[in-house]
């Protein structure tokens, strides 16, 4: 039997400290501990692939808590039973005990402990849940007050309107204008359509009168 341990961080900027020395202190090799950094959203996570290579029946795998395995109810489900039934191998969850296969071999012990998975990898969804819902609440308040996300939009240069009109006139072409504005080809093009509205709601105003 060979111990080992599984760490995830949801991001490369969290620190993994916390869980690699909880897994340290149970007497696990750094060569055997298994650290992703990235999201739950793909489970196609390196580290954890190899680790499932590496796993024989009958080795016991060691996380921190048991939204490690998953980024979701259904998958911390799959994730379970592919490592206990299909690769043999026995699980402790850290932060809680009563998840450990290893002392449930019985049929009692067997549904007390799925009893206990299905509750709380079903809470650590919910939790995750509530927190996405949360997120976009506050991103939509923001929004309605005001606050802008992402990249602060490019200022362009003053003559931008003449230069589009030179380049539809083809005196110069769509590289010398990238150049001169410093924007990407993709930036210019939505800035173009914005000043062909704008254009012809100008035009429109003017007939109106």
């Amino acid at each position: 039997m060979k111990k080992y341990g599984y760490v995830r961080v949801s991001s490369t900027d969290q620190n993994e400290g916390r869980q690699v020395s909880a897994l340290g202190e149970l007497g696990i090799s750094p060569k055997d501990i298994f650290i992703d950094k990235q999201t739950g959203k793909d489970f196609d996570r390196p580290a954890y692939q190899k680790l499932i290579k590496r796993l024989r029946a009958g080795d016991l795998l060691y996380v921190k808590s048991i939204d490690r395995l998953g980024r979701n109810y259904e998958e911390i489900q799959n994730q379970w039973r592919t490592l206990t039934k299909e690769k043999g191998v026995d699980i402790a969850v850290i932060d809680m005990p009563l998840l450990d296969t290893r002392l449930h071999k019985d049929l009692i012990g067997t549904f007390i402990a799925d009893l206990v998975l299905q509750v709380l990898s079903f809470t650590a969804h919910n939790e995750r849940e509530v927190i996405r819902q949360r997120q976009a609440e506050g991103i939509a308040v923001a929004k309605a007050r005001g606050v802008k996300f992402g990249r602060p939009e490019k200022d362009l240069p003053d003559n931008f309107g003449e230069l589009v009109e030179r380049w539809e006139r083809r005196e110069i072409g769509i590289n010398e204008i990238l150049k001169v504005c410093k924007i990407s080809r993709a930036t210019f093009y939505i800035k173009l359509r914005e000043c062909q509205i704008l254009s012809r709601k100008n035009r429109k105003n003017r007939l109106k009168r």
